[in-house]
């Protein structure tokens, strides 16, 4: 709230002295913004000479501006000028017509709004102008009261009446909810109905189910022990199966190569034969003849001296070479010669790696010359290393690991058809009288060494 303003119409220099010692009364509130309203709206007329410096920028100002704005100054300038608190005041009381100069000859008409008596008063200061002030400041307390009064009583009587529609709305609610607290419990009986039946039926489904689980389990581990036990057959018809297959698929291949073998055997034989059919022609040289059998039995009887005895063959050993090349010389001959029996014999001082080189290179150059099919076959349970190709015509073989030389020799001579030259180089008797039963002609290491010696 602003300072007091001071006004009388008194001169200006007597108002100024009795204003530093009459204290200035507190204006209400209302009273207070009317009175800057009132000069905010006089101010756009003073002439600009008698306007105070700091009101003339708010003289400036909008109407609707003026008085919210320029409140402040406006106070200020009437506590502190009474210059121009009178002149203003005066234009003021001019402004406001019939009110205003009721309100400066000291009068307030008894229809008049006391805001608007107590703010021209205030400005104008006639006779008892504090006496209108104060006036107006009980009627706007009374105002106040009555509207505070008033205000309680609207609250009141509102508040009855929302009570009333809170009742009425209560009890339509009570009824609601007693309707609604029937239904539920109605509701609620038959939930329990139902849930004491839905019980029954979860007890029974539950049994149900156990027995159900109970048989199921039953089934599965019968039919656990049925798979298991087809299984177990399955895999053992497979067993034999493969076995079936595998003895099937042995038996084939030893047919084949038993087949195989004989055809060999037999194609050979025959070739053989054929071959020593022409040899035999060829080596004899037999011509046509001019005599039968029957004649020379007539000669034997008759008085002619007899024929000169032949001469009989020198005997040969298994050790002459000139035999060896005889048996060598027939057709398809098969010479087999048991390795080491020969090189230690003919050269032990050497290594073995050079005893296998020596006497393979040889028995190349026999086989070159005749013809004829070599096999040579030293011991060895291992793999030989260091041994140089053979040569053409001539196969190298080396015994398994647990069988020896001599034994391979045999199977050699076994595999053979009956009625085949095969010649075996040993000087084992042992070998020699095997390989003699089965129809091979023996012969020692040193005709071998010597046949050699001699290329």
């Amino acid at each position: 709230m602003s300072a007091p303003l001071p006004f009388d119409d008194r001169p200006a220099e007597e108002a100024a002295l009795d204003a530093d010692f009459t204290p200035e009364p507190t204006l209400p509130e209302p009273v207070r913004q009317r009175v800057t309203t009132l000069v905010a709206a006089a101010l756009p007329g003073m002439p600009l000479d008698e306007m105070p410096i700091p009101l003339r920028r708010v003289a400036r100002f909008a109407p609707n501006r003026r008085a919210r704005l320029g409140s402040s100054a406006i106070a200020t300038q009437l506590a502190t000028d009474p210059l121009f608190r009178q002149r203003i005041g005066k234009r003021v009381v001019t402004d406001s017509g019939d009110l205003g100069e009721a309100v400066a000859g000291g009068m307030a008409p008894a229809a008049a709004d006391p805001i608007e008596v107590a703010a021209l008063a205030y400005l104008a200061r006639p006779e008892g102008w504090r006496e209108l002030i104060d006036a107006a400041g009980e009627a706007v307390r009374e105002e106040a009261g009555s509207a505070a009064v008033a205000s309680q009583v609207r609250d009141a009587e509102h508040r009855a009446a929302r009570a009333e529609h809170d009742r009425a709305v209560a009890r339509v609610e009570a009824d609601k909810l007693r309707d609604e607290l029937a239904r539920v419990r109605e509701e609620l009986g038959q939930l329990r109905e139902e849930a004491r039946s839905t019980g029954r039926a979860l007890r029974e489904s539950q049994a149900a189910q156990k027995r159900a689980s109970d048989l199921l389990a039953t089934e599965k581990g019968r039919m656990s022990r049925i798979t298991q036990d087809h299984e177990s057959e399955v895999r053992r018809l497979r067993t034999r199966l493969a076995e079936a297959e595998s003895a099937a698929a042995n038996g084939k291949q030893s047919a084949k190569d038993a087949r195989a073998v004989d055809d060999a055997r037999l194609w050979l034989l025959l070739e053989t034969i054929g071959q020593a059919a022409s040899g035999l022609r060829r080596e004899l040289a037999l011509g046509p003849t001019d005599k039968l059998p029957a004649d020379f039995v007539a000669d034997a009887h008759a008085d002619r001296p007899g024929a000169q005895e032949r001469s009989r063959p020198r005997a040969q050993d298994t050790d002459d070479p000139a035999r060896l090349d005889q048996l060598l010389a027939l057709p398809r001959a098969h010479l087999i010669v048991d390795g080491y029996n020969v090189t230690k014999r003919g050269f032990a001082e050497m290594s073995l790696e050079h005893q296998r080189k020596r006497l393979v290179t040889g028995l190349g150059g026999i086989a070159a010359q005749t013809g004829d099919e070599v096999t040579v076959v030293f011991d060895g349970a291992e793999r030989v290393h260091g041994l140089p190709p053979a040569p053409r015509g001539v196969r190298v073989l080396f015994s398994r690991k647990g069988d020896t030389a001599d034994e391979l020799i045999r199977q050699l001579v076994r595999a053979e058809p009956a009625g085949r030259p095969i010649v075996v180089v040993s000087s084992d008797r042992e070998v020699a009288d095997g390989v003699r039963r089965h129809g091979a002609y023996p012969m020692g290491a040193d005709s071998l060494l010597r046949r050699l010696s001699r290329s």
